[in-house]
């Protein structure tokens, strides 16, 4: 599904305004249903509508004199809520489709239990955010951004021409990206370790030595990825393919994190390495994880080399729309598929 809303773009401000307009919209839009609680699907459109708006402020700060209770702190906690309702939502239908049916009886009666102690959980963390959704906090930062959205105002550089200031915005993002430590993880094993039993063991010891700095690399993915879409319709086509070059990289990073954690969760609340209590179930997911890293190992040693790397950082210095007036339309273009 994409976005598109028409927006007269001249300067930072402006376009600024429609973008923090078109996702605080998406952001409050789905609460009633959310509250309802009848379709998974509307709580994960309005916490990807969180992470869009918080993205926006991001972007946009330097330009934006926002009130109070209009900030990213209060957004990232209505965001923390919601994802922790719908990470459980994605994983128990995740363990039920896709590894459930091919157990063994034992495996699946101790992976039942689990079920009933996830269905508590998420009655738990859907109280919170009913909570949270009610509060006080929650209802000034509505008023606040609807205020703002009606009357907006600007600090002096918003009065920039946006192509102007284009480069200067996503320079230090690429900047940051690419001195991330996490592209280095494993760099020095070579592309084709990956079939004897020995390789397999230095691989899996190595995602879980060094998964923190693999699952930073892929949050700071999503923030590029994020950021660099609001800004496909002032590049060329090249730059497009780049962002959902970026998605794809974070959606590989994620699937990563996702086995980790879930061996992580599987393990606590069955009391007993994973190993040890679901064998089967475990080597399914070791096996994954290989996989994933074998796809990984490719996209590294590209984002490594430093001939890409230059061109990454000469894509975002020249914008090709040559003049955006005051009465030309622009189309905020912004992609919902995936991981959000």
């Amino acid at each position: 599904m994409k976005i598109q809303t028409p927006v007269r773009a001249a300067t930072l401000g402006e376009y600024a305004h429609q973008a923090i307009q078109q996702h605080f919209k998406k952001s409050v839009k789905p609460e009633a249903a959310v509250l309802q609680d009848s379709e998974p699907e509307h709580l994960h459109q309005m916490r990807v509508g969180m992470r869009r708006l918080r993205t926006a402020l991001q972007v946009f700060g330097p330009a934006l004199d926002l009130p109070k209770a209009a900030n990213i702190p209060q957004i990232s906690k209505i965001a923390k809520k919601l994802g922790a309702v719908r990470d459980l939502d994605v994983l128990q239908p995740e363990l039920k489709n896709r590894y459930y049916p091919s157990l063994k009886k034992a495996e699946q009666k101790e992976l039942d239990a689990v079920f009933r102690k996830l269905q508590k959980r998420r009655s738990h963390h859907f109280a919170e955010l009913e909570k949270t959704l009610h509060r006080g906090h929650y209802q000034k930062f509505k008023k606040a951004f609807s205020r703002w959205v009606k009357h907006p105002e600007y600090q002096a550089i918003a009065e920039q021409p946006i192509l102007k200031v284009l480069p200067d915005l996503l320079l230090p993002l690429i900047s940051q990206l690419l001195l991330h430590p996490g592209w280095l993880v494993g760099a020095n094993l070579a592309q084709n370790q990956s079939s004897s039993k020995s390789d397999t063991k230095v691989i899996q010891a190595l995602l879980a030595d060094q998964e923190t700095q693999l699952h930073d690399l892929r949050k700071q993915l999503k923030r590029v990825r994020y950021q660099t879409e609001f800004f496909t319709d002032f590049y060329d086509p090249a730059y497009a393919a780049q962002v959902e070059d970026f998605k794809n990289i974070q959606e590989v990073l994620g699937q990563i994190q996702d086995y980790s954690v879930l061996s992580e969760f599987l393990s606590a609340e069955l009391e007993s390495d994973l190993a040890t209590a679901l064998p089967s179930l475990d080597e399914q997911i070791q096996q994954r994880k290989l996989q994933l890293w074998q796809s990984w190992q490719p996209i590294q040693q590209r984002y490594l080399a430093p001939e890409f790397r230059n061109t990454l950082r000469l894509q975002v210095m020249c914008p090709v729309v040559s003049d955006i007036s005051s009465t030309s339309e622009v189309v905020v273009t912004v992609g919902t598929n995936g991981r959000g």
